[in-house]
């Protein structure tokens, strides 16, 4: 299955639907020590706050001033490479 990524009512936060399981819940944060791979790369990325995993989903926050334009592709092609 695709990742489809989807608004949600917080501006700040986009889910995207992975179609398998994710693990979790677990909620990984900028500035904290995470040794999960995939959200230690999501993390990296300019803009990104906090990661959080469960279900068949990945839900991403991003800083106020993150731009999803940015974000959006970059935390797509990392989880396209673990689900697709």
């Amino acid at each position: 299955m695709a990742v489809i990524a989807q608004p949600t009512p917080n501006p700040n936060a986009m889910k995207f639907t992975v179609g398998s399981k994710t693990g979790g819940p677990v909620t990984f944060r900028r500035g904290e020590k995470v040794e999960h791979p995939l959200a230690v790369a999501i993390l990296a990325t300019e803009g990104v706050a906090s990661v959080f995993w469960t279900a068949d989903f990945v839900t991403v926050s991003k800083v106020p001033e993150g731009d999803w334009a940015t974000i959006r592709p970059a935390v797509e092609s990392i989880l396209k490479s673990q689900f697709e």
